[in-house]
């Protein structure tokens, strides 16, 4: 099988290979530093949104194959674990929406790494993977949404693995939610997002129409017991919430993406179950989108769009913690000309990363 090979990888050199704690943290002075809640000490700061960002070349595109061809790659969800970057994503086949799988150790051989149709559901429609490992559990868990027929809303479901480096070992589809009279959710919703402190886990959702809704179950109970379901945040957002323990820091990061043009916006948060504070929520002061964005060094433009993204996280366990002082951002990202004419499903999306630019404080 032959992959797409007609894109520039210029600039993607500088971003392969490196692990989460690859960065060694700046020596901090006793007087900078604070408690954080588990009783450590971090460095005194704000969380500050990068003013710039340059993106890579399209990392992950299109297998060209003739058996189940896809039209993009999108909905990554990032793994760096025992040496390998482990990505999960969404793909658009023939008649269908399904999860790939692919594994390298470096993000310049992302591209022609193998790939794997992960056959966890006979659904026509399952997609929008986060993946992450559950320590009471000792397992990793994919929780992703999936179409059900006579379901009134789309299934919350999960599959399993001991070992993460096996796409074939994922237990079949289950639902933490079912669609069913008992599912408390308010509105149906889409991407969810699982995140855990040390008592609960909660779900995140969003629906399309400016809700994020926020349901949890003690931690003992997950993946079960989701029976409680509020509005989290309202606001001029879209999709693909993603919600982040801040290392070294009493706070909690959420960004969002907004329609149109997609760019992400950031929220923050003391706790998981309190109210989201707006830190960059317009295009022209976003989290990351158009107007902070651009190509590093010889790469060629190929993108005004940040959609569906997920940080790179500094482990991999249910906290979902990422280091704010190494931020990286996986997302899909296509011209916004290029989608006229076509509908959602059409769209050829392609996942690249970001990296935050020093801008001198300009």
């Amino acid at each position: 099988m032959k992959r797409l090979t007609n894109f520039a990888m210029l600039g993607a050199i500088i971003l392969c290979g490196l692990g989460p704690d690859s960065i060694k943290p700046a020596t901090v002075s006793a007087q900078d530093q604070i408690k954080t809640e588990d009783g450590g000490a971090g460095p005194k700061a704000a969380f500050k949104v990068p003013e710039l960002w340059e993106y890579s070349a399209p990392l992950i595109a299109p297998e060209i194959r003739d058996s189940n061809p896809s039209v993009c790659q999108k909905d990554p969800s990032v793994v760096f674990y025992e040496g390998k970057w482990h990505v999960f994503m969404s793909v658009k086949l023939p008649g269908k929406t399904t999860i790939e799988y692919c594994s390298f150790e470096k993000w310049q051989d992302a591209d022609k790494s193998k790939r794997t149709i992960l056959t966890v559901s006979d659904s026509a429609y399952y997609g929008a993977p986060q993946v992450f490992y559950f320590r009471p559990h000792k397992k990793w868990y994919m929780v992703y949404q999936m179409g059900v027929p006579g379901a009134n809303k789309m299934w919350v479901a999960y599959s399993t693995t001991t070992d993460i480096a096996a796409p074939d070992s994922w237990t079949q589809a289950a639902p933490m939610l079912d669609g069913g009279p008992d599912d408390p959710r308010t509105e149906g919703g889409l991407d969810y997002w699982i995140i855990c402190d040390n008592q609960r886990a909660y779900l995140f959702l969003t629906n399309l129409n400016g809700k994020m809704w926020r349901l949890w179950t003690p931690l003992a109970d997950f993946p079960r017991g989701f029976g409680h379901c509020e509005l989290a945040l309202e606001a001029k957002i879209f999709e693909a919430a993603h919600t982040y323990k801040l290392k070294g820091m009493n706070q909690y990061l959420t960004v969002v993406e907004e329609n149109g043009r997609r760019y992400y916006k950031a929220y923050l948060a003391d706790r998981l179950d309190g109210p989201w504070t707006p830190v960059a929520d317009t295009a022209e002061r976003p989290f990351a989108g158009w107007n902070n964005i651009r190509p590093a060094a010889g790469v060629q433009p190929w993108t005004d769009n940040i959609s569906h993204g997920e940080l790179v996280r500094a482990g991999c366990d249910e906290t979902l913690t990422v280091d704010p002082a190494n931020l990286r951002f996986v997302f899909q990202g296509m011209w916004d000309k290029d989608k006229s004419g076509k509908n959602y499903g059409q769209f050829q999306w392609r996942i690249g990363m970001l990296t935050p630019v020093s801008t001198g404080g300009k």
